[in-house]
């Protein structure tokens, strides 16, 4: 019997790689970020931090996105996370990786030595049936050859959906809401999430690994909402 081709998840076109899940085409099609490389916010000079990073820095050195919250990429995260389409965790996870060698290779970004995942609290991971960010991050560690520690960081409060609470709502919300269950003193981290809205979230795991000593620490995601 002879086998169906794998389509591209964007134009539904064969792939001559199956594996990729997005054709050459499609991914040469996103929407291009001119965003400072600290916050990932937009400015007009993307190799430098921004007026807002100088003034009030975030917690973290580097934020990666692919793509800004809008089709189609926001089509296919919308299909990853709550239509358990857990199929495309590795074309996604390819997107964040191919957007990090390039910038890598362009300013020198620091290859981190672990990586982690935004966790979900215990009670959300059961309902969605797995944490979105968990697959991308287990993904990416496997072809970068470091570390993933798929507990490192825990939810240990229950709270409300961050997407429908207001900036200063979600940082309410995640007051004592994490906590860090392992050593990072000297090591360069990335955290991974697959949209970052607020930047709440994603702060206040960087100030745990930094107030834990971190090296570094970098925020990967999908999409930034700009």
């Amino acid at each position: 019997m002879l086998s169906m081709p794998a389509r591209c998840w964007l134009c539904e076109m064969p792939l001559r790689l199956p594996g990729h899940g997005i054709c050459s085409l499609c991914l040469r099609s996103l929407p291009s970020l001119a965003v400072c490389p600290r916050c990932g916010l937009p400015s007009a000079h993307p190799a430098l931090a921004c007026g807002r990073c100088l003034l009030r820095p975030p917690p973290w050195q580097r934020l990666v996105a692919v793509s800004d919250y809008s089709p189609p990429l926001s089509t296919l995260v919308t299909r990853f996370k709550f239509h358990r389409t857990t199929a495309l965790t590795a074309p996604l996870a390819r997107l964040i990786l191919l957007r990090w060698l390039s910038l890598r290779r362009a300013q020198a970004i620091v290859a981190p030595d672990l990586l982690l995942s935004v966790p979900l609290h215990r009670r959300r991971v059961l309902r969605r049936g797995f944490n979105q960010a968990a697959l991308l991050a287990r993904q990416l560690a496997h072809w970068l050859g470091c570390e993933y520690a798929a507990d490192g960081l825990r939810r240990i409060r229950h709270g409300r959906a961050q997407r429908a609470l207001s900036a200063a709502g979600r940082r309410r919300n995640l007051r004592g809401a994490f906590r860090l269950a392992l050593a990072v003193a000297g090591r360069h981290v990335a955290i991974v999430d697959d949209v970052v809205t607020t930047g709440s979230t994603v702060g206040e795991l960087c100030r745990l690994l930094q107030a834990a000593g971190a090296a570094s620490v970098q925020v990967w995601c999908l999409c930034r909402t700009l």
